[in-house]
């Protein structure tokens, strides 16, 4: 074995050791509260008809896309159905990238230059993270959800200054205080960057988004917006100005770099959000999560607090999370145990997700089970 194998075998020992090697798993389970298709698009026959539907009357595209969009793998329609995305979301412009992973990474790592400053939550994704360690840009990070520990490295920040935000975090479901946090970035002439992955579909005027619910659109410098949770497909857009989307056009590796996505699957984007259009899903999604918070209300199961679909369990470590998980799941409840690396050690948890075809009758089953391991 060489030394290279040697690493690769001590590492994955290590995580085997302490109980949090990770691994692929394709088993079904009947109840899903894993998965992040909150509205069920994933798995709409209406999406699938649609989508399908639209494909059939775009007679000029190929089964792949062939090519980066600079090349040859642009489409009239994909451009169309940019603008229909940022008219929706009241943005100037938008540009969509394969996943919301691409869209971060290049937004962050093109836009923070040297001499710049980017200040993120401790909590942001990893996809925001990568893209701030690809820059060459000063790095600060504040606790989370901490104005005051923010407005501190504000006033030390040089150059361009970036504050990278999620709405809803997406592993602890709860939201951040973008009002206060707009005012304090307008107040250091900081430009605010807000991943809203797990707001779309729930919040705001027909899931438009927590920006667009309290009314921030024209003070947040970029927005990422991406597919694959309650539009149940796949990909991401940037909205921002103009002169964003043509920069992100020119300097964005993970666009210029990559072949793109085909049209089918832009069609599949488009008729989601014509979804979106037709019918405001939020009031359902929000009785789900209310019912869920109603029926743990006053027990003693720890959890964070949060209004998002996104629901916690915490453990201390994570064999107790992982139990708890298997004990779940052998009752056909599809909930899963988050561990380190993902989250903090000793901040294990089940990470459940709320939705709309999750019936009353499974929620409280799942509730009963919960509240069955934790006495």
């Amino acid at each position: 074995m060489n030394k290279a194998e040697e690493f690769i075998q001590s590492k994955l020992q290590q995580r085997a050791e302490k109980g949090i090697l990770r691994m692929l798993s394709s088993k079904p389970l009947q109840i899903d509260f894993s998965s992040n298709d909150y509205l069920g698009f994933a798995r709409s026959s209406e999406l699938k008809i649609n989508s399908a539907a639209k494909s059939a009357q775009i007679t000029d595209y190929k089964n792949g896309a062939t090519g980066s969009r600079l090349l040859n793998g642009n489409h009239a329609f994909t451009e169309e159905t940019e603008q229909a995305i940022a008219n929706f979301h009241q943005a100037e412009s938008g540009l969509i990238f394969n996943s919301g992973y691409d869209a971060n990474v290049g937004l962050i790592s093109s836009l923070a230059q040297r001499g710049d400053t980017i200040i993120s939550d401790e909590l942001i994704h990893a996809s925001l993270i990568d893209g701030a360690r690809l820059s060459y840009a000063n790095r600060y990070t504040f606790k989370h959800n901490d104005l005051n520990e923010l407005e501190a490295k504000l006033k030390i920040s040089k150059g361009n200054v970036y504050v990278l935000i999620e709405s809803v975090y997406s592993m602890d479901g709860d939201l951040a205080p973008i009002m206060e946090i707009s005012k304090l970035c307008k107040q250091y002439q900081a430009n605010l960057i807000v991943d809203e992955a797990h707001a779309l579909g729930i919040f705001g005027t027909h899931g438009s988004g927590i920006v667009q619910m309290l009314g921030l659109e024209q003070d947040i410098f970029a927005r990422i917006l991406t597919f694959g949770k309650a539009l149940g497909s796949h990909g991401a857009i940037i909205l921002g100005s103009k002169n964003l989307r043509s920069y992100l056009i020119n300097f964005a590796r993970s666009f210029v770099y990559t072949t793109a996505a085909p049209i089918h699957s832009i069609a599949t984007i488009y008729s989601a959000y014509q979804m979106l259009i037709r019918m405001d899903y939020t009031k359902q999604i929000g009785s789900k999560i209310s019912l869920y918070k109603s029926l743990l209300k006053d027990t003693a199961i720890p959890t964070i607090e949060s209004t998002s679909a996104i629901q916690t369990v915490l453990y201390n470590n994570a064999n107790d999370a992982k139990i708890a998980a298997q004990k779940l799941q052998s009752k056909a409840l599809d909930v899963r145990a988050i561990l380190s690396p993902t989250v903090s050690e000793g901040k294990e948890r089940l990470r459940i997700c709320l939705h709309l075809f999750n019936s009353d009758q499974e929620i409280e089953i799942l509730v009963n089970e919960l509240k069955d391991l934790n006495t």
